[in-house]
């Protein structure tokens, strides 16, 4: 077996040659190195990850589902260890389920829907808000699985988002990734100054109701096991907890 890097974040497994297994890097806007393997036999994956982890510096994560304990233990031979966890959650669109029916925006605010978005307010907002998240718990702990970007970009597709706008800014946001098997709620948050007035809760009924009437039964989220609020908002409105996910570290 030969294992060849074959660009800057991308290596190759080939014996008798064929293909027999992938290795992948990339770096996440928070600057995160993350890795995965593709390889359907662990001696394969164990060669890969050692010739990755050469060739790489430390810090590295990747992310495991936690029922899957090959993985686990693959990547703890390596010598990860789970830092954080993700829960995924399936959650229900029908304000008949979600008890959002009657929900309204706070005195004051007004939900833009998406497609209607200002792109310079809402670019502004996405800013400030990850630099109070910053600033408080860190962005790294908002959940991994984030779409691959150009270096310093934040909000790749304005048409994603619905906002919340009280009198002449926006302050809080809900982005809608529309996923081909099933959407997704990708972001939802709120200036720290706007927190506990009910913005969130109205920003996501707006998000859920537009989806029920389309004909969309359910969405997905994730949710960092640390963030309280966006557990009790979620699992306030019926999501059930369908997975969770790990993230691994290489210090």
């Amino acid at each position: 077996m030969v294992i060849t890097r074959v660009s800057d974040l991308r290596w190759r497994a080939v014996e008798d040659g064929r293909v027999v297994g992938r290795g992948d890097a990339s770096r996440r806007p928070h600057g995160q190195l993350f890795i995965s393997v593709d390889a359907w036999h662990s001696a394969v994956f164990d060669r890969i990850t050692d010739t990755m982890l050469a060739d790489l510096t430390t810090p590295l994560y990747t992310l495991v589902d936690e029922a899957d304990y090959d993985s686990r233990s693959a990547w703890e031979r390596a010598g990860f260890a789970a830092a954080r966890r993700e829960w995924g959650y399936l959650v229900p669109t029908d304000p008949q389920v979600t008890g959002l029916g009657s929900t309204r925006p706070p005195s004051g605010v007004t939900i833009v829907p998406s497609g209607e978005t200002e792109e310079g307010p809402l670019r502004a907002l996405d800013r400030t808000i990850r630099d109070e998240v910053e600033a408080a718990v860190g962005w790294r702990t908002m959940p991994a699985e984030v779409p691959p970007r150009p270096a310093g970009t934040t909000l790749l597709d304005p048409s994603e988002y619905a906002v919340a706008r009280q009198s002449d800014r926006y302050v809080g946001l809900v982005r809608l990734a529309p996923l081909t098997r099933q959407p997704r709620i990708g972001l939802i948050a709120v200036r720290a100054d706007r927190h506990r007035r009910g913005v969130a809760r109205a920003l996501l009924a707006h998000a859920l109701g537009s989806l029920h009437r389309c004909g969309t039964a359910s969405v997905w989220a994730e949710v960092n096991e640390s963030n309280a609020a966006a557990t009790a908002l979620f699992e306030g409105v019926g999501a059930r907890r369908a997975t969770s996910t790990l993230e691994f570290a290489r210090r």
